[in-house]
């Protein structure tokens, strides 16, 4: 008992020494402290320091005193922007004005070509066709159609290799390429040849020219290889690209209705949804669209689309497709009431002026139409026909095709027989040649132009897409319809082809220069429908994996998705409308990879481009695109500063014209400037302002090649792990000398022509640069560039502006800096933050001596935007300070030193938000898939049986149903994983510069954090010093960057997809035509059945019904 007690008594002496010790613990957490006065002796001696190696190894203090010098000889002048605007748009429509004359010529020569040529059903000729030419057969002769076609590369085609003497043509696999139609055709077209040549010759500027024909062949200039897909298929279709559709028809309201009763089942629902699909490839962003589905009751296929239209852009159309993909059949047909919804659509759009105001029609997609429709014709669209209808059979069935063939033609439509996949792409074609006979009758050649698209038809679309801003990928084409002039055809109004040109958008931006839009200034161009045609901030692609892809809506983002704080659409409207005006905005932007906001004041001027459905716009930035300055040296010597070895110039910016002559296409930038100087090119059409200032600015740099070299050379040497020094002008002119030999380079592609966010491009200055721009002139700006050409996060920039001043007008002359190894920064870091061991401490009251090596504390150098350079973890390098340490991120936010700003990106991309009911089900899906397959083959065994006679064979659909139905789950698994567009908003983070220093104590638990901030004085840089054994992850989450994808509820999300925003409707409209031979409706296949198969077929199909 006794023995007892004494080991209880000893056992709550252990307990009581145990939370005694662990008391004192708590204790000694709480009562840790970091002296602030000794954060603050590092970050001001860190402050010299690296201030002291900026400015040495960049040259800036020089620099700075050169154009000190200057100033009494220079001119500064405030840009006037709204004059700008109207010369810009100018230049622009003298441009694309030579396009449209040289498509004119074309159109002109083809129909004369016709008019003379005689239809020739037995012609022989020889072709060169594109995917053949230069093929031998084993013996080494040329194979028929493929003769020997020479090729050479070509600077101004992508370096593609062409035939400029020659055109080639194209044909589809599913064309036969020696069919009469395509011979004469061919024969006919020969006649371009010599206006292609000819237009190419007056405007060397011209790309693509091509011819494409209503049979489906494609001429195009210059002659190229062709090259099929991976399969050896060549499926592009010259009468599926939106120049050929919209130059062939003009804007429509379409409504499919599509039959989803049990009958459609099988190959034919997947032939009525490829049709569909097909319907939609052929509208544009001028038509208006919905989509109806039968069987026993009606139903939009879009609900929230209920009772309207909406336009046909791409978002759109894909949105659709998605919806037809789900489409199942069930039910009897009863389309009376579905044509009745469809009439009342089209009327009501017509009485409240909306849709295109111009064609209507109903496109009706069926394996059988039983009903009586009269009535409903009588009703909604007789005696006028101001509806057309088109009537797809699907199937083989023939049964209803008199029934079906009677509604199109009593319409003004057009019937086809769809009996296979192969057959839809023909049979929807023809609806387009009857929306044409109005415009063909009148011969109203209207010239269109279409919205943006990415040709990626041609074989280096991925290299292009790697080489090239992603923004300025994109072009238009400016195309004009073909029509036969013969008397004979006119009532048929027949449609030849279509004639057009390609315009890079690239082409056209070059137009307005970089150097005189300033830092942050840019231009761009939209559509009558507010789409962007060109803009920086445009991202057409995104990487799915490893693989760039173009968005599915690339080309149908609105303005207002790009300038979103633009919030009353004032912009967006003014320039719809085709006004010309300006506007002022405060706007958000963001840079380096859109992850450092900057406040900034945009001017924007506006204007429309004459003759065509595009307006301009152009903004200059408050304080960096107000002014631009001049100053005048002699070409003499300009000429030997601008030769220096160091010295590049901006290849992507226009200073010479090296495209119109071909001589001089092999010429860069800087060659072309150097032979127009030198007087040996003449010729060369040069802009002389550029010229001016780049002659200006390779002087007054020019000193510092030899400052550079005097560092390199001298007899202390360059400190270890410096590599680069730099700068850049406002003309594009910029210095780099390398302090290291490749071989000791960590940033070894800083600065190359692979390393386009560092570089003076078409579309943006160099991040350094815009940067430096947002930084008070004479402090430099440090940060660790996040870019393809430093993965390893392993090399640091400073960088500082300088200016020149007139008055009391101060313009932005460029900027200068340097690159180094972050070893060099650790070193200097760690070295200052470091106390000796026989620190005087008396006086300090906390830890002493303090080292940011030991283990106590977590020592860190941050920049503006709270990303760190320096830290313990090379990991964390990079990285945003809230994802390593959310507590004190979360303190610095709530004392107002650091500032969150939203962001918002509404071209994004995200997962698709399909997900499975049961976390299980996908790992049962095979299991899933077997019993969908076994219940399929009982429940259609009885079926088949019933229908195994010939009548059967014409339905045997039932292999295609199995099919789908043992893929669908596979199906939807690949559709949980596709990226679709949707809107993000994410933060962004600022320090506030008017806090110098703070320190505070966290509460975590059981332990408390302290931390102490102070500011790096003449820089950009916090350092931060953070007790390091006191861990509160559990209760802060770190504070990241990532995007939030912004969920909209169902009425919203409605409201957003239906609702359509000002735009400006083309001018022209051919709907009706008083001669034209509506009879000419279409006929069904030539297969004769006898009355009594008819018979059986019919009784057969109704008691399946």
């Amino acid at each position: 008992m006794v023995v007892s007690i004494m080991c209880c008594r000893r056992f709550s002496w252990v307990i009581f020494l145990m939370v005694y010790v662990g008391w004192l613990c708590i204790s000694t957490h709480a009562q840790m402290r970091i002296p602030p006065e000794t954060v603050q002796k590092w970050a001001n001696t860190l402050s010299e320091q690296i201030n002291a190696i900026a400015s040495k190894y960049s040259g800036a203090a020089l620099l700075q005193k050169k154009l000190k010098d200057v100033e009494p000889i220079i001119k500064i002048e405030e840009l006037d922007g709204a004059r700008l605007v109207l010369d810009f748009s100018d230049e622009i429509e003298r441009m694309l004005g030579s396009k449209m004359k040289s498509v004119k010529r074309l159109a002109d020569t083809a129909e004369d070509a016709d008019l003379y040529h005689e239809f020739n059903a037995s012609l022989k000729f020889d072709y060169y066709n594109s995917l053949l030419v230069n093929t031998m057969d084993e013996e080494g002769n040329f194979i028929e159609l493929g003769g020997e076609f020479p090729l050479e590369e070509n600077e101004h085609f992508n370096k593609l290799p062409v035939n400029t003497l020659m055109s080639a043509i194209q044909v589809p696999t599913n064309v036969y390429n020696k069919a009469p139609e395509i011979l004469n055709g061919v024969y006919m077209s020969e006649a371009l040849n010599d206006v292609f040549i000819s237009n190419f010759q007056k405007d060397p500027t011209l790309t693509w020219q091509y011819f494409g024909s209503s049979t489906g062949f494609f001429r195009l200039y210059p002659g190229i290889k062709w090259t099929p897909d991976s399969n050896g298929v060549v499926s592009f279709d010259c009468r599926n690209r939106n120049w050929y559709i919209q130059a062939a028809t003009s804007p429509k309201d379409i409504v499919i209705v599509v039959d989803v009763s049990g009958s459609m089942k099988g190959l034919k629902m997947t032939i009525a949804k490829h049709t569909i699909n097909t319907i939609l490839d052929t509208l544009g962003e001028n038509d208006f669209v919905n989509i109806i589905a039968y069987s026993d009751y009606v139903r939009y296929v879009e609900p929230c689309f209920k009772g309207t239209l909406v336009q046909a852009d791409l978002d759109n159309r894909e949105h659709f497709k998605l919806l037809i993909d789900e489409l199942q059949v069930k039910g009897e047909a009863t389309v009376k009431k579905a044509m009745k919804e469809s009439f009342r659509i089209l009327a009501d759009a017509r009485a409240n002026g909306q849709g295109s105001l111009c064609n209507q029609a109903i496109m009706l997609i069926t394996d059988g139409a039983m009903e009586d429709f009269q009535s409903v014709f009588e009703e909604f669209n007789w005696p006028d026909r101001k509806v057309r209808v088109f009537t797809y059979l699907i199937g083989r069935d023939m049964t209803f095709s008199e029934n079906t063939k009677w509604i199109a033609c009593n319409n003004k439509g057009y019937y086809t027989h769809v009996s296979t996949l192969a057959d839809v792409q023909e049979n929807v074609m023809e609806y387009l040649h009857v929306l044409s006979r109005p415009m063909v009758i009148n011969h109203d050649h209207d010239i269109i132009w279409t919205e943006a698209y990415m040709d990626s038809v041609l074989p280096n679309t991925k290299e292009v897409f790697k080489s090239k801003a992603h923004s300025l990928l994109l072009m238009t084409s400016v195309a004009m319809p073909v029509f036969s002039k013969k008397k004979e055809t006119l009532s048929h109004g027949i449609l030849l082809g279509v004639v057009g040109t390609d315009i890079p958008l690239l082409e056209v931006m070059k137009i307005a220069p970089r150097y005189k839009l300033g830092t942050h200034g840019y231009a761009f161009l939209i559509t009558n429908n507010g789409y962007i045609l060109a803009h920086p901030d445009l991202r057409p692609l995104y990487y799915d994996g490893k693989i760039l892809k173009p968005k599915p809506n690339y080309n149908s983002v609105d303005l207002s998705e790009a300038e979103w704080e633009d919030k009353e659409d004032s912009l967006r409207t003014a320039m719809v409308k085709g006004e010309t005006g300006t506007l002022t905005l405060d706007v958000r932007a963001a840079v380096d990879k859109e992850k450092r906001p900057l406040f900034l004041k945009n001017d924007y001027f506006y204007t429309t481009i004459n003759e065509t459905p595009f307006s301009f716009g152009m903004v200059l930035t408050r304080g960096h695109g107000q002014y631009m300055f001049f100053g005048n040296v002699s070409v003499e010597e300009g000429l030997h500063d601008l030769q220096q070895p160091d010295l590049t110039l901006a290849n992507e910016w226009t200073y010479c014209e090296t495209d119109i002559d071909p001589h001089h296409r092999k010429l860069t930038q800087l060659q072309s400037v150097v032979r127009y100087l030198t007087g040996k090119e003449p010729d060369l059409e040069c802009d002389e302002i550029l010229l001016q200032q780049t002659l200006f600015d390779a002087v007054v740099t020019a000193p510092l090649e030899a400052y550079w070299t005097a560092l390199t050379l001298s007899a202390q040497g360059v400190d270890e792990g410096m590599e680069t020094a730099f700068l850049g002008t406002r003309s594009g002119l910029m210095r780099v000398i390398r302090y290291a030999g490749s071989e000791k380079q960590v940033g070894k592609k800083f600065l190359t022509p692979i390393d386009k966010e560092n570089l003076f491009t078409v579309d943006h200055f160099p991040i350094w640069y815009r940067l430096a721009a947002e930084n008070k002139p004479g402090q430099f700006f440090f940060y660790v560039p996040q870019d393809g050409v430093n993965k390893g996060r392993n090399t640091f920039v400073a960088v500082t502006s300088v200016t020149v001043t007139e008055g009391k007008r101060t313009a932005l002359a460029g900027a200068i800096g340097m690159q180094a190894s972050l070893d060099l920064l650790e070193r200097v870091f760690f070295s200052v933050t470091k106390q000796p061991n026989d620190t005087d401490c008396s006086d300090v009251d906390g830890i002493c001596p303090l080292s940011c090596e030991s283990i106590d504390v977590n020592c860190y150098l941050v920049d503006n935007n709270g990303f760190i350079l320096i830290s313990k973890d090379r990991g964390d390098v990079g990285k945003f300070f809230g994802e390593i340490d959310g507590s004190v991120m979360g303190q610095l936010l709530k004392s107002g030193l650091f500032k969150r700003v939203t962001l918002y990106d509404y071209q994004a991309m995200c997962k698709n938000a399909h997900h499975h009911s049961s976390g299980a089900k996908p790992l049962l899906s095979p299991f899933y898939g077997l019993l969908a397959l076994i219940k399929w083959f009982f429940s259609n065994f009885l079926v088949f049986l019933l229908e195994f006679n010939i009548c059967g064979l014409w339905h045997n659909d039932y292999v295609v149903d199995a099919k789908a139905v043992y893929h669908a789950s596979h199906n939807k698994q690949k559709k949980a994983d596709l990226m679709q567009p949707c809107n993000t908003e994410y933060p962004g983070f600022i320090y506030d510069t008017s806090i110098r220093e703070t320190n505070s104590i966290i509460k975590c638990g059981r332990c408390q954090k302290m931390f102490v901030l102070h500011q790096v004085y003449n820089s950009n840089l916090v350092m931060l010093v953070v007790q390091a054994d006191c861990d509160c992850s559990r209760q802060y989450a770190p504070i990241t960057l990532m995007p939030k994808e912004v969920k909209y509820n169902a009425t919203v999300k409605c409201n957003r997809m239906k609702s359509q925003k000002i735009r400006r409707r083309p001018e022209s409209c051919h709907a009706y035509h008083p001669h034209e031979n509506a009879k000419d409706c279409g006929g069904a296949c030539g297969i004769s059945i006898s009355l009594i198969l008819l018979f059986i077929c019919l009784v057969t199909s109704l008691t399946l019904r």
